[in-house]
C-alpha cells in the first residue's frame, strides 16, 4: 500500500519491484540514489504523472514497467536518462492520442533498440484502438504537402503496419541520368 517511492533504496540494489502500490506520481529524482538498477517494476500503481526529471539517475536501466497505470502521456525529457533501456511496458494505459503523444513516440523511434508494447489510443473516442503509431501518421496526413517534412522517415510508421510499407514503396521511384542515380521520394 505504498503511496510513494520510498527514500531508503540501497544504492546497489539491481532489481526492484513497487508494483501492486498505490503511487500516483512519481516525483523528480525518485531513483537518483540507485544508479546500478536495471529492472524497475512499476506495474499497477494508478501512476497518472511522472516528471520529466523521475529516472534521472537511471543510467544502468535495462527494462522499465509502466504498465496498468493511468497514463496518457510522457512530458518532454521523461526517457532521456535511460541510455541502456532495452523493455518498455506499456501496456493497459489510457493513451490519450494528441499532440502530447508525439513525444513518446518519436523517443520509441530514435530509440529502436528498445522494444515496448502496449501503445494504443484509448482516447478520444475518434482513435479509440489505434496504434499510437497510426494516430501520428494520420496527424501528419492531414498537413499541407508543402509544410510536411522534407525528411519522411520522420513520421515513419510502426514497423508492422505492411500497408504504409506498400504505400512507401510505390511512391520511391529511381531514375538514372547522365550517370547519377537520382531517387525520388513522394
Amino acid at each position: 500500500d505504498l503511496k510513494k517511492v520510498p527514500g531508503n533504496i540501497p544504492p546497489d540494489i539491481v532489481k526492484l519491484d513497487l508494483s501492486n502500490n498505490k503511487i500516483r506520481q512519481l516525483r523528480a529524482k525518485e531513483f537518483e540514489d540507485a544508479s546500478e538498477l536495471k529492472i524497475l517494476n512499476l506495474n499497477s500503481n494508478g501512476i497518472a504523472y511522472i516528471d520529466p526529471a523521475a529516472f534521472s539517475g537511471l543510467n544502468n536501466l535495462e527494462e522499465l514497467d509502466l504498465s496498468n497505470n493511468s497514463l496518457q502521456n510522457f512530458e518532454y525529457g521523461v526517457l532521456e536518462d535511460l541510455y541502456f533501456l532495452k523493455i518498455l511496458w506499456l501496456r493497459e494505459n489510457p493513451w490519450r492520442c494528441d499532440y502530447n503523444i508525439h513525444y513518446l513516440f518519436y523517443w520509441l523511434k530514435h530509440h529502436y533498440n528498445v522494444h515496448y508494447n502496449g501503445l494504443e489510443c484509448k482516447m478520444p473516442e475518434e482513435y479509440k484502438g489505434w496504434s499510437v503509431g497510426k494516430y501520428v501518421r494520420s496527424y501528419y496526413e492531414e498537413c499541407p504537402k508543402d509544410k510536411l517534412p522534407i525528411y519522411p522517415e520522420t513520421f515513419d510508421l510502426d514497423k508492422d503496419d505492411e500497408e504504409w510499407e506498400r504505400h512507401k514503396e510505390q511512391s520511391v521511384q529511381t531514375v538514372k541520368k547522365h550517370g547519377v542515380i537520382v531517387t525520388v521520394i513522394g
